[in-house]
C-alpha cells in the first residue's frame, strides 16, 4: 500500500504573530514544529505500513526549514519525504494549498491512500484535506478516530461524531482526515534519528509541479485577510477573591442590581 501523508510545519501555538504588511502569519524567526493532528496521520499511516506492508511518502508545502518536520517524519516511519518550496507559495490560502498538493501528489505519482490531521492549528480551517480529495477526484472520510479494518482494497473506519461515531467503509484509493484520539505517536528511534538525518528530501518548485501561477501564493488565493484587530471589549469585569462562601456572597451582592 502506497500512502501519502500531508503534514505542515506550523508556528509554536505560544509564539503566534501576524504579519503587519501582510496580514498573514509570521513563520520567519518563529519557532516551528509538525501539526500536531498530522502526527497522529503520520503514525497512523505507519502503522498501516507495517501491517500490510507498502511505503510512507511524507509531503509538506512550505519554506526550506520545512524540512525539519520532513526529518522528523522519517525518523518516525516515513520511507521518503518531498518538499514543495517555491517563494511564489507565500501566502497561500487552503484553495491555493490544495492546488499546490494536487499537483504535487500528481507528481509523486500514484498512491492507495492519502492521509491529513484533521485541521491545522494555525488556521482550523479543515479545509485542505477535503480541498485536496476533490481536486484529485477521490472519496474523503474526515475526522477519524479509527481504523477497524484495512485491506489493499479498501477501509473500514469510525468518523467522530459529536454524539458517538459512525462506522463507514470506502474503497482505495481515498482520503481521511484523523483526530487525535486515534492513536499515540511513537517516539522517534536511535536508528531512526540517524536514518532521517541521512535522508535525501526530494525539493519541487511550482516549475517541477507543473503549476499555474496565476493559481498558487497570494495571487492564486481568493481568501484575502482585510484587516486583522483584537475582540472589542466585552464590558466590566470582576475578579472576586476570598472563600467560596465570600465568593458567592459577593457574586449575589453584584447581580442583585440586574434582578
Amino acid at each position: 500500500m502506497k500512502i501519502i501523508v500531508c503534514v505542515k510545519q506550523v508556528p509554536d501555538a505560544k509564539d503566534v504573530r501576524l504579519d503587519p504588511e501582510t496580514n498573514t502569519l509570521a513563520r520567519e524567526g518563529v519557532e516551528s514544529i509538525m501539526n500536531p493532528y498530522d502526527q497522529h496521520a503520520l503514525e497512523e499511516a505507519v502503522r498501516l505500513k507495517e501491517e500490510l506492508g507498502g511505503e510512507v511518502v511524507v509531503l509538506t508545502m512550505g519554506p526550506p526549514q520545512a524540512e525539519d518536520v520532513l526529518r522528523q517524519a522519517i525518523s518516525c516511519g516515513a520511507d521518503r519525504a518531498v518538499l514543495v518550496s517555491d517563494r511564489a507559495f507565500a501566502g497561500a490560502d487552503t484553495w491555493a494549498t490544495a492546488y499546490t498538493l494536487e499537483h504535487a501528489v500528481k507528481t509523486i505519482g500514484d498512491f492507495d491512500l492519502i492521509m491529513c490531521g484533521k485541521q491545522a492549528i494555525d488556521g482550523d480551517t479543515a479545509q485542505v484535506g477535503p480541498g485536496l480529495a476533490t481536486r484529485l477526484d477521490v472519496p474523503y472520510l474526515t475526522c477519524i478516530q479509527k481504523i477497524r479494518e484495512a485491506k489493499e482494497s479498501g477501509l473500514v473506519v469510525e468518523r467522530m461524531m459529536d454524539d458517538g461515531f459512525d462506522v463507514l467503509g470506502v474503497n482505495l484509493p481515498a482520503l481521511l482526515t484523523v483526530v487525535k484520539n486515534i492513536n499515540e505517536p511513537r517516539v522517534p528511534s536511535l536508528k531512526g534519528k540517524m536514518k532521517a538525518k541521512k535522508a535525501d528530501i526530494l525539493t519541487l518548485s511550482s516549475e517541477d509541479i507543473g503549476a499555474d501561477a496565476a493559481c498558487i501564493g497570494l495571487p492564486g488565493s481568493p481568501t484575502k485577510v482585510v484587516d486583522v484587530f483584537p475582540p472589542p471589549p466585552r464590558g466590566e469585569r470582576a475578579v472576586l477573591q476570598g472563600t467560596l462562601d465570600e465568593q458567592i456572597d459577593q457574586l449575589v451582592d453584584k447581580l442583585i442590581p440586574y434582578l
